[in-house]
């Protein structure tokens, strides 16, 4: 019986690195080309506010979102019909088994990360893919975020590094301590207790509205530090707290580290910074942010 179990376990774990070895740039490029076909063809606010239902993440969603995700699904079906077997978490359909999915792999999809901005026509708004071994943020191994405003490619392998446009990613920063953090949950109230925590200590805030897109920007230096005034899901972070990492970044999920499941239920509060000092400078402000929302009440 210890010599079967110990051959499925060996199985299991082949079958996952046949999912985190694929070509998960070229999938997620072609993607990447046909969502923007996809906004090419809706450019006014008005043909972008168009809701569809609510997604299995619990908020309204736009058919912009639905059919950036179906893009998305396409590609994942593809690589089914190539033979591999995975379990996909996102946000809109929550979680969609492809194959028996004896793997373990499992890959956490937000195929609009920014959809307010999308929809007003602000620039920053992003696909987002990660490739995870197992079942918490500590077990992603590939990290995928397009920012289609900047036109910028983030991708990281874990222990590979990170880049940008296929330029190494480095997070590094001028050395002025916190001179330019990103928040996001940027509604007042949530976020007037955590500025009123950071007076003193931080030079300016810069709101993108898109956590994966300010985690990758802190792995390129360009924020000093970012934090989430209202907690997150794993779609939101999965993939952008690789690329932050593997450029050299420090991250902390629930005011810890990286032991979170990327359930698509869970929630909690993310923080990511150049160094451990500054980090822990935000994460004494986000204590005065909402509660996660197993943490209220």
């Amino acid at each position: 019986m210890a010599r079967r179990q110990t051959s499925e376990a060996d199985a299991s774990a082949s079958a996952a690195g046949d999912v985190i070895d694929a070509d998960w740039l070229g999938t997620c490029r072609r993607m990447v080309a046909a969502q923007r076909e996809l906004f090419a063809a809706e450019r006014s606010i008005a043909a972008r506010t168009v809701y569809d239902g609510v997604g299995e993440g619990g908020d309204h969603t736009l058919a912009i979102d639905r059919r950036s995700e179906d893009i998305v699904f396409a590609e994942l079906e593809r690589l089914n019909e190539e033979g591999l077997e995975f379990t996909a978490i996102s946000e809109e359909r929550g979680e969609v088994r492809f194959g028996a999915a004896s793997s373990g792999a499992t890959v956490v999809i937000d195929p609009l990360d920014g959809s307010l901005n999308a929809r007003r026509m602000l620039p920053s708004f992003s696909l987002s893919i990660a490739v995870a071994s197992g079942r918490t943020m500590a077990d992603v191994e590939v990290g995928y975020v397009y920012d289609f405003g900047a036109d910028e490619e983030y991708f990281a392998r874990r222990g590979d590094g990170a880049q940008v446009n296929e330029e190494p990613l480095r997070a590094e920063g001028p050395g002025f301590g916190l001179e330019v953090v990103g928040v996001e949950g940027a509604k007042p109230e949530r976020l007037i207790p955590v500025l009123d925590a950071l007076q003193g200590k931080a030079y300016r805030m810069r709101s993108v509205g898109s956590i994966a897109i300010s985690l990758c920007y802190v792995g390129g230096g360009r924020f000093d530090a970012m934090l989430t005034g209202r907690a997150s899901r794993s779609v939101d972070a999965a993939a952008g707290q690789l690329v932050a990492r593997e450029a050299g970044a420090v991250v902390a999920f629930a005011g810890e580290g990286l032991d979170v499941s990327l359930e698509l239920d869970a929630r909690y509060h993310v923080a990511a910074a150049l160094d451990s000092e500054m980090l822990a400078t935000v994460l004494e402000a986000q204590r005065f942010a909402e509660p996660a929302p197993e943490a209220a009440g």
